[in-house]
């Protein structure tokens, strides 16, 4: 909403323009826009592979293997650090470099109308609106901490964050917080075409054949394949049905006495970077990438699909490539 606010703003900056320099503002700021909020999807990949409040499926996983939040982070971290390191380079490299669509600045005229907003916003701080904010830090602490914690089942969870950040700042009407929910319609509908897909996949064992060959494997091949297999399905689909799927086969394997309980604790780790690092390729995989493109957004900014495709592309291969150099060689 604040992003759709700043574009919508930038288009009317150009009092006192003649239409070519408008419009040549408005290019580069979408452009600029384009920049950032690539980078913020890059980003919920990178942190989201590291912990196990991260992302969706680390919770599937760490779940199914027994992990609390410290053994969760210590376990994943000879692949989620490397590829920390990779990818925060690479943004700072991309920036400098300006290629792949990256590199635009924000226009002076516009930095310029953002101060003043800042100004303006600023005044009109007072202790009602201080409070709301402390309260939105608060439920933002819960939040993470209920689920680093598993006090509750993740829906109930989300709930409560809901009940208590909407309650305690005052919005009470059905009306104003059906309004928050607009945005995430498209997506919404999106998620529930992948679930029925992959739900049919799963009840068909269409995964069946790709997982026993990967089990026939020996030692460190098991985890170099692992990876491999869940980061091609992740890029084509979403990573957290495709995780839930994979964990739940391995771990039948490891109750079936197939595999001992190291070698599930590492399959675990190759199941959960797998899913995260190389699902940025395409918008199916990431959730932060589908909500994006299918945002008012996207459409504003020209951020199409192919787009975000040739954006991402830089990411795909430094990421994915680190982290299977740190599954091979890394992780023991």
């Amino acid at each position: 909403t604040g992003l759709h606010g700043l574009h919508h703003r930038a288009a009317t900056v150009g009092a006192g323009m003649d239409d070519a320099t408008r419009t040549a503002v408005q290019d580069q700021f979408s452009a600029f826009l384009r920049s950032l909020v690539m980078h913020a999807a890059v980003g919920t990949a990178l942190g989201g592979v590291c912990t196990l409040v991260g992302e969706p499926q680390n919770l599937l996983v760490g779940k199914a293997v027994g992990w609390d939040f410290a053994t969760f982070a210590l376990k994943v971290s000879p692949v989620s650090f490397p590829v920390l390191a990779a990818g925060l380079a690479l943004c700072m490299l991309l920036e400098k470099m300006r290629v792949f669509g990256y590199g635009a600045t924000l226009p002076d005229s516009v930095r310029t109308l953002l101060r003043d907003h800042v100004r303006i916003e600023g005044e009109r701080h007072n202790t009602a609106r201080n409070v709301r904010l402390v309260i939105q830090a608060i439920a933002a602490l819960i939040l993470v901490g209920a689920l680093a914690f598993h006090v509750a089942e993740v829906g109930l969870i989300g709930l409560t964050v809901i009940i208590l950040a909407t309650a305690f700042c005052g919005v009470v009407e059905e009306a104003k917080i059906g309004k928050a929910f607009e945005e995430a319609l498209p997506f919404t509908a999106l998620l529930v075409t992948f679930f029925a897909v992959i739900a049919t996949i799963h009840d068909q064992h269409l995964f069946r054949p790709l997982i026993e060959h990967v089990l026939q494997q020996d030692g460190r091949a098991q985890l170099v394949w692992m990876y491999i297999a869940n980061g091609v399905l992740s890029s084509i689909s979403d990573n957290v049905f495709v995780a839930t799927i994979y964990i739940t086969e391995v771990k039948s394997a490891f109750e079936r006495g197939e595999i001992d309980r190291a070698q599930l604790d590492l399959l675990a780790v190759a199941i959960n970077a797998g899913t995260n690092i190389p699902s940025v390729a395409t918008p199916n995989g990431q959730a932060a990438f589908l909500f994006l493109l299918t945002s008012a957004l996207a459409r504003l900014i020209r951020l199409g699909y192919m787009e975000m495709l040739w954006m991402a592309l830089p990411y795909t291969i430094v990421m994915s490539s680190v982290g299977l150099l740190a599954v091979a060689v890394w992780l023991k």
